[in-house]
């Protein structure tokens, strides 16, 4: 790889050939960058995708440009400019938060590079697509499957909490209607307490500490994903809470899938990589093949009301009956998931397969 030097650009892979995936003549540019946001809030960002994106770029013959902020919005932006000057004509953004990937696109826009707003909408921004889950279905699919937990199935009084994600992230907002929209319909559920997690586990241990203080004989928490659900648990833990509190979760996590094979997590929702990674790659490419491709919905900005074009994958609700399915499909690996004899003990009751 050349013509990347900046030293904010730590972690920038490069792969790919020069044809295009089609196998014609390749275009003038195909470069594509790619910029993740952190390697704390989910593992995704540290191995499904990039995992993922490497494989499907390799598959359509591009040259991707990998690079990790590590929660920095300066670093993001500095990784931003240097892919425009290495000359990148396509970049996929998973923002840190709407403003500074609103300052990302139109750097890029500037430039006559095309942007991409990957799992993350940019609010205000101004990137030709968005590529993602149907979010808003996330929630609702999180909000059902909660109502559904053995802990409060059947009962008729539910007292329940909220640990939501960040409030800079697009995402958390939407995840928020879709389980507010359900929850708030069921009878006999009242809301005791909601608050940012902040999609940090510890900030989430610290938030819900203080609402089980406040709220000792609650049922059930709403928790937005598995990081934080984590953190749920072990406080649930530490006062000999577990599998009396239903605990929701969401990105089928290694530790998720622990937890929900173990009863201490209800469910999480699986996103499986591909669903975003291969839509996205094989974007790109018809991008940099000077096509137009048309998006099969649109979704609206909130900050500005405009149609995105947007490609958006469905959801998959893990419990304990096809807990194995992130394994099998290979968005996790076993030994991820299984990596003590405990583990491979409890994998194996439950359809995984160990080495």
């Amino acid at each position: 790889m050349t013509g990347v030097v900046v030293a904010a650009t730590a972690g920038l892979t490069a792969c790919g050939d020069k044809t295009t995936s089609s196998g014609s003549t390749p275009p003038a540019n195909n470069k594509v960058g790619i910029l993740l946001p952190d390697t704390a809030t989910s593992p995704r960002w540290v191995s499904a995708d990039p995992t993922e994106l490497r494989k499907q770029c390799d598959a359509a013959k591009l040259t991707c440009y990998i690079d990790n902020a590590n929660g920095s919005a300066t670093t993001q932006q500095s990784q931003a400019q240097a892919l425009i000057n290495t000359g990148v004509g396509v970049l996929l953004v998973v923002n840190l938060d709407s403003g500074s990937g609103k300052a990302i696109e139109a750097l890029a826009k500037q430039h006559n590079v095309v942007t991409i707003d990957y799992d993350r909408l940019t609010a205000g921004g101004t990137a030709s697509y968005y590529v993602s889950y149907d979010n808003v279905k996330v929630g609702e699919d999180q909000g059902t499957a909660l109502t559904q937990a053995p802990e409060v199935k059947g009962k008729t009084a539910v007292g329940y909490v909220e640990i939501d994600g960040a409030p800079t992230d697009n995402n958390a907002a939407q995840f928020a209607q879709g389980y507010n929209s359900v929850l708030s319909k069921q009878p006999g559920w009242t809301k005791l307490a909601d608050q940012t997690g902040n999609w940090d586990a510890a900030t989430a241990q610290t938030v819900f500490t203080t609402m089980l203080g406040q709220h000792p004989n609650l049922n059930a928490v709403m928790v937005a994903n598995d990081t934080m659900a984590q953190s749920v648990i072990n406080v649930l833990k530490a006062q000999g809470l577990v599998g009396k509190v239903a605990v929701s979760g969401q990105d089928a996590t290694a530790g998720g899938l622990d937890n929900v094979m173990a009863g201490s997590q209800a469910f999480t929702i699986y996103k499986p990589v591909a669903g975003e990674a291969d839509v996205a790659i094989k974007l790109a490419g018809q991008i940099l093949a000077g096509q137009k491709p048309t998006a099969p919905t649109t979704v609206k900005d909130p900050s500005t009301g405009r149609a995105v074009p947007a490609y958006l994958a469905d959801p998959t609700v893990i419990t304990k009956a096809n807990v194995a399915l992130p394994v099998t499909d290979g968005y996790v690996t076993a030994a991820a998931v299984c990596p003590t004899p405990a583990l491979v003990a409890l994998c194996s009751a439950n359809g995984i397969k160990t080495p």
